[in-house]
């Protein structure tokens, strides 16, 4: 028997099935929404003996990936469509080539947010507090929002208005499942909006393309919209990726304001409470088996719920004989070793990196789709699947003796007054300084002791919370981290007094942030004279004063 697959990182074992021989590398391809997940689950499973090779390049080409049997698993944030609303092509698992249909089955593996990357300077500092209602999102996305100061994005905060700066929509160009996702709420919550747009009444894999007279701009995969976001040339971009990808870079993302009256962000804590209300396909007959439909998501109204996440699967071979040329008896174990540890232990891997854990009744019905593989091949050994005590998968979402409740979304933290519509906006969105939005700890309470962004004076430091236990922000010191909490959209904040959840918060800070520019421009001469005058005017005073006198005597 190999070691453990879970030695490496604690927790219950979990072993591989069987020998090393048995194994063989299985190849896959797919949504780049899920990559960071699935590449984190290949590096732990990788020193153990599985040999795991996957792709990023996006979930429609995932799907004709496997549909060809290019690959021996696909991962896609939607289910074959039949045909593409947007292209016309055939979205089948079927091959163009063969005309053999491939059998498969829809596996759950991890949930998210969509998240908004945006990359806004004012003064020479990146703007870390930005907040867009649905829709307000909608209208950047569709060109009826072209500037940053636009009265709609300054009503979204509070009267905090942004500099004239030209608005880019940065989209994905190749079949996403990020588009995909996006698009569907934009249909289903705005269609006057975005239909004239799109020219469909659907949702769109394919995101239109930007035409000339738009800023827009296209770019390849998750990593491709990302990285030209947070680009040093993209003041005035903005994107949509899942939220792993602007956390590995600490890059602030837009607070999405929800049905309950709150702008939040894509923690694991959020994406568990809205999804909640995700209506799961539970017809084992149906060919949609276990995909979602997520418009009472998008109307959840849960202080805590973040209204655009949602759940990415694999695309798993359930054929034999004629009609699956790829899979052996070594790839199949491989695969159902790999799947068995991505539900199941490797679920607590991900909320850190920007995912949100699968909940109890998804790991079983992921589990039930593994099994099929033993179907296809008597030879595959699905033992753990079949035997396993689903509370040995040390996920985050499970209540031990009670599996039905999701924990993460009973211990998530209630939204901070200044998130409240009409409130705030706060620093750096709710989020304590020095801190994000993925771990599964506790945040520190206290926010005190940064200095406060153009306008703000710095107090003395804070004092510090201790560290939550469920991942709530800590109890000692969590009022100072309240009241600090209430500024402007650049993130700063004043600094309070230790162990005061008021001292220091009467200083004003500039309503508009084109102020911040105007008062950096007036202060800095002042300061320059004032140096020039601590200089100069003691050599002066001794020279034309103290010197002659001192030569008189």
């Amino acid at each position: 028997m190999l070691t453990a697959l879970a030695a490496s990182i604690g927790g219950p074992a979990i072993a591989v099935s069987q020998a090393a021989a048995s194994h063989a590398q299985i190849q896959g391809s797919g949504s780049t929404w899920s990559s960071n997940a699935v590449n984190q689950w290949i590096s732990d499973v990788t020193s153990q003996g599985l040999q795991v090779v996957f792709s990023g390049v996006g979930s429609a080409q995932g799907r004709t990936d496997f549909a060809q049997q290019v690959t021996d698993f696909g991962v896609t944030d939607i289910g074959f469509q039949g045909t593409d609303p947007g292209t016309g092509a055939q979205d089948t698992n079927c091959s163009t080539q063969t005309k053999i249909c491939r059998p498969y089955a829809y596996e759950p593996i991890v949930a998210g947010g969509t998240s908004f990357p945006y990359h806004i300077l004012v003064a020479g500092q990146l703007v870390r507090s930005l907040r867009l209602s649905p829709q307000t999102l909608t209208k950047i996305f569709t060109y009826q929002i072209t500037n940053w100061d636009d009265p709609a994005i300054t009503a979204d905060n509070n009267g905090h208005a942004l500099p004239s700066l030209q608005i880019v929509p940065v989209v994905h160009s190749e079949g996403s499942g990020s588009s995909a996702q996006f698009t569907t709420f934009m249909n289903t919550e705005f269609p006057s909006i975005w239909q004239p747009f799109a020219k469909v009444s659907s949702f769109l894999e394919y995101y239109p393309a930007p035409v000339h007279g738009q800023a827009g701009v296209a770019q390849n995969g998750s990593d491709g919209v990302m990285n030209f976001v947070s680009s040093a040339a993209a003041n005035g971009a903005i994107g949509y990726d899942e939220y792993s990808y602007p956390l590995a870079q600490n890059w602030p993302v837009a607070a999405i304001l929800n049905k309950g009256g709150y702008y939040t962000l894509p923690t694991q804590y959020n994406v568990a409470v809205a999804l909640q209300h995700a209506q799961i396909n539970m017809d084992k007959s149906s060919p949609n088996y276990l995909l979602e439909t997520l418009n009472n998501v998008y109307t959840a109204t849960e202080p805590q719920v973040y209204p655009l996440s949602s759940y990415s699967y694999f695309l798993i071979p359930t054929g034999s004989g004629s009609v699956e040329t790829r899979m052996s008896t070594a790839k199949r174990q491989s695969l159902a070793d790999f799947l068995f540890y991505a539900v199941c232990q490797g679920q607590k891997e991900i909320g850190p990196i920007g995912y949100s854990p699968l909940p109890s009744n998804l790991v079983a019905a992921s589990f039930s789709q593994t099994v099929l593989l033993n179907g296809a091949d008597a030879g595959v050994n699905v033992t753990q699947e079949q035997n396993t005590q689903l509370a040995s998968c040390n996920n985050p979402t499970f209540v031990p003796g009670n599996l039905s409740v999701n924990r993460l979304a009973q211990i998530a933290p209630l939204p901070l007054a200044c998130q409240k519509q009409g409130q705030g906006p706060c620093t750096n969105n709710g989020l304590e300084p020095g801190t994000t939005a993925g771990g599964t700890s506790g945040n520190t309470g206290s926010t005190g002791g940064t200095t406060g962004s153009t306008g703000g004076t710095t107090g003395s430091a804070g004092g510090s919370g201790s560290t939550g236990t469920t991942g709530t922000t800590g109890t000692a010191g969590s009022t100072t981290g309240t009241a600090n909490n209430t500024t402007n959209l650049l993130g700063g904040g004043t600094s309070n007094d230790a162990g005061s959840g008021s001292a220091n918060n009467a200083v004003a800070q500039p309503t508009n942030l084109a102020d911040s520019a105007q008062l950096i421009g007036v202060l800095g001469p002042l300061a320059v004279l004032l140096i020039l005058a601590v200089l100069v005017v003691p050599p002066t005073i001794y020279f034309f004063v103290l010197a002659p006198r001192r030569t008189s005597s």
